[in-house]
């Protein structure tokens, strides 16, 4: 069957957020500070482990409590996204406080995000078959300026984010929406995602679903061509 709409997700899929180090390296850059770098190396494998990049790798310890139950519904505001992070932020001890909040606002930067180096090819060769392309994410901010910045917003059709609709991917709802802003039906497009529960979703809704690996952007070349033939 040929498709006549592809799905992405954001994260992990056609972007990938700057490493853990660089974040921080950045922010304490623009405040004028400049740890010791054993301090320096201690806070960002702190911050990793805690899970504190959005994008980044999930915390190791998964949060309990008030901030557990706020984890759990973090893509359905910017408000929660904001408290959710920033609270895994400040289990790890900064310089100055305000870095915790200096650090998620570079998250949303579009310095701070990379395109896979197969996102653009894929998209102009789904522009050029006549495939329609949308972006569904789980995602508390507005990632379209980081699709204009790295030049990837025209051959986007529909933005679906899940603050902007307080709804969060598995939940097919959100995926209908997307096909119905690009005017495809469901048995004709394909969801591609990294994460197989959120992206998995789709499948509800009767949509195809192909999963590539979240994985830094340089060890991942070509995980998205395989798109171009599930596409047919």
């Amino acid at each position: 069957m040929t498709m006549k709409g592809v799905l992405f997700d954001f994260s992990g899929t056609l972007f990938r957020v700057e490493p853990t180090e660089s974040w921080l390296r950045a922010v304490l850059a623009d405040a004028g500070l400049a740890p010791p770098e054993p301090e320096f190396v201690r806070a960002a494998e702190a911050l990793e482990r805690a899970g504190a990049l959005p994008g980044g790798a999930y915390p190791v310890v998964p949060p309990t409590g008030e901030l557990g139950e706020l984890w759990a519904v973090r893509d359905r505001s910017a408000e929660q996204h904001r408290a959710a992070y920033t609270g895994l932020s400040r289990r790890v001890a900064l310089p100055d406080p305000a870095l915790h909040d200096a650090l998620y606002e570079r998250h949303m930067a579009p310095r701070a995000w990379s395109p896979y180096p197969d996102a653009a090819e894929v998209l102009v060769a789904l522009r050029d078959r006549g495939v329609a392309v949308g972006v569904v994410s789980n995602i508390g901010w507005d990632l379209r300026p980081v699709f204009r910045a790295h030049g990837l917003d025209p051959y986007v059709g529909a933005y679906v984010l899940s603050f902007e609709h307080r709804i969060q991917k598995p939940d097919p709802r959100l995926f209908a929406l997307a096909c119905d802003m690009l005017g495809v039906d469901a048995p004709d497009t394909l969801m591609v995602g990294d994460d197989r529960r959120a992206d998995g979703g789709a499948a509800a809704l009767g949509c195809g679903v192909h999963f590539v690996d979240h994985l830094p952007a340089a060890e991942r070349p070509d995980g998205l061509r395989p798109v171009l033939d599930l596409v047919g």
